[in-house]
């Protein structure tokens, strides 16, 4: 399927802390599609970056004694070393305080509200004396008026995913001092947010890509009834309200980082020179745009975002697809920076190497409902699946290439129709994991991946041409060379999911440059009779090691980098 232009984004992290791996899940599934449609042809920017506003931030800040921006600065560095590491190919990973994306958000904010979508309002926030300062957001929590959920935040709950506002919480308290706040008056700029309720549905119902999460949960909102959101808060860290007599106001975190994706694409094509490029991907109606988020990102996502463009008067190209993970819980509960809850990205990486954990996430991907990690299944995904599988197959293939072939790939004879059956299955399985990619079903494309791998493995063990050799080598040479295919299409298409290995097998095959500059297509040409392959290493090494033994390691890596538990 031609696509065009593709835009594949996942939502800001948040840099109050180091994301953790349920926050990673979205940035590899946004990885795994922009290096899918690179490898398709397309023309793809990936683009995303540290967000660096709102209340999760200053409350991080002032535990730290620090300002936020000395955190902010410190935090995003350290995320953009470690998205490296897990080789992120973002075209640009930016971060909101970017000149650039702070003057496009003022500027399009003031382009609504000379359109009349922006409204004042004086209204009743909660207030702590004892901080002296107003509660916007995560400066408080109590429990959720809807479901009981404690604690809720004061911009949504994280139990049933509902936008909340600070007073409607019971049993508020400030997250800083944790007194009860009392009642005060301020002035705010809110968003006119029902007035797009019609043209909302309108979208949504007309676009059929969007996943049954993000369509049902978002048209629930909106039935229920959108209310006018509070665009401004009285907070000093974040990007300044321009709005006249604003003074002192800044942006809700919400109302400017989804405009980051706008942003970041014009930061790229601007550091390239090409000032006005980013415009054939924001409002050619042939660009597809991907939003790779967790399932409580769905109203900023497909309600919100899709209203600000709206409201700009410019015709924007609408959200396309917005995949919605549900939650990587860890022991049962749900995944939190702000908690210290999971596994974070630079112990991960400590511990195993990324294509370990980059195979895992995609395998155990929480699509249709909420996973809870264990190291029970990590140890089955990469023991099983990578070592015994998929890394085995390859290696043995290779091996015994190296060894009764001279390093060549053999000459085959007539193909027999079990050869042209794992050949003809191949080409099915390529064409499906494919599929998967384009219908966001990430957790299938890295299980038809496996599948591929498992497929040789019982094909050798069916022919055993190590017993054939002897008695009819041009045999043993046509089996080789089916073996060989399907090492050719792997290094293809496992490179949106594990680059490092991906490319460690291209090597090996001498395949020309990198297999990240290939084309998809190249997965099913065949590798010609005598190409010489290099000698083959192993690719995966067994996690000999139990899950009280590695909960232990995970603890000396805590120590080691000096964080706590």
């Amino acid at each position: 399927m031609k696509l065009g232009k593709v835009v594949v984004t996942c939502a800001w992290p948040y840099v109050n802390y180091l994301p953790h791996l349920g926050t990673l899940v979205q940035v590899l599934s946004a990885d795994v599609a922009a290096r899918y449609y690179r490898l398709k042809g397309e023309e793809v920017v990936m683009v995303s970056g540290s967000d660096e506003h709102g209340t999760p931030i200053e409350i991080e800040a002032i535990r730290q004694g620090i300002s936020p921006k000395q955190l902010t600065d410190k935090m995003h560095a350290k995320v953009v070393e470690l998205f490296k590491k897990w080789g992120f190919s973002f075209d640009n990973y930016t971060r909101t305080e970017n000149p650039v994306h702070i003057e496009f958000v003022q500027n399009h904010q003031m382009k609504i509200y000379n359109n009349g979508y922006i409204f004042t309002q004086e209204t009743e926030m909660l207030y702590c004396e004892k901080c002296s300062r107003f509660l916007p957001d995560r400066f408080v929590e109590g429990k959720c008026p809807y479901c009981g959920y404690e604690p809720a935040r004061g911009d949504q709950c994280d139990s049933c995913g509902r936008l909340l506002e600070p007073l409607l919480l019971t049993e508020p308290y400030c997250v800083i001092c944790k007194s009860k706040p009392v009642v005060k008056k301020t002035k705010q700029w809110y968003f006119d947010l029902p007035k797009f309720s019609e043209k909302l549905i309108d979208y949504i119902n007309s676009n059929k890509q969007l996943p049954i999460n993000s369509r049902n949960f978002s048209l629930n909102l909106i039935k229920e009834g959108l209310k006018p959101r509070a665009m401004t808060r009285d907070v000093e860290w974040g990007i300044p309200a321009p709005f006249p007599g604003a003074e002192g106001k800044t942006f809700y975190v919400w109302f400017e980082n989804v405009l980051g994706y706008i942003s970041a694409t014009i930061e790229y094509f601007k550091n390239r020179g090409e000032q006005e490029k980013w415009k054939e991907y924001w409002f050619s109606k042939d660009t597809r745009t991907l939003y790779f988020i967790g399932k409580d990102n769905i109203p900023f996502h497909v309600i919100i975002f899709p209203a600000l463009l709206l409201a700009s008067g410019e015709n924007y190209v609408l959200p396309w697809n917005v995949p919605a993970t549900e939650f990587l819980q860890f022991k049962g509960e749900k995944a939190s920076k702000s908690q210290r809850i999971g596994i974070w990205i630079d112990e991960a990486l400590e511990l195993f190497p990324a294509d370990y954990w980059r195979y895992f996430l995609m395998a155990t991907r929480p699509e249709t409902k909420d996973s809870n990690f264990s190291w029970e299944i990590f140890l089955e995904k990469v023991n099983a699946d990578l070592n015994d599988t998929f890394g085995n197959f390859i290696h043995r293939t290779l091996t015994f290439i190296n060894t009764q072939f001279d390093g060549k790939i053999p000459q085959p004879t007539a193909l027999d129709k079990d050869d042209e059956h794992i050949l003809k299955t191949l080409q099915e399985k390529v064409e499906t994991i494919a599929k998967e990619i384009e219908d966001c079903k990430l957790q299938s494309a890295a299980n038809t991946l496996i599948s591929i791998s498992r497929m040789g493995n019982q094909y050798l063990n069916e022919k055993e041409p190590w017993n054939l050799i002897k008695k009819d080598k041009d045999k043993a040479a046509s089996i080789l060379y089916v073996a060989a295919q399907i090492v050719k299409a792997l290094s293809i298409v496992s490179a949106p999911f594990m680059p490092f290995t991906a490319d460690e097998i291209g090597k090996t095959l001498n395949l020309p440059g990198s297999v990240h500059e290939q084309s998809w297509n190249e997965a099913l040409k065949p590798l010609p009779a005598n190409h010489e392959i290099a000698k083959s290493k192993p690719l995966f090494r067994k996690i000999d090691a139990d899950e009280k033994e590695l909960d232990e390691m995970l603890e000396k890596v805590r120590e080691r980098l000096g964080k706590t538990a």
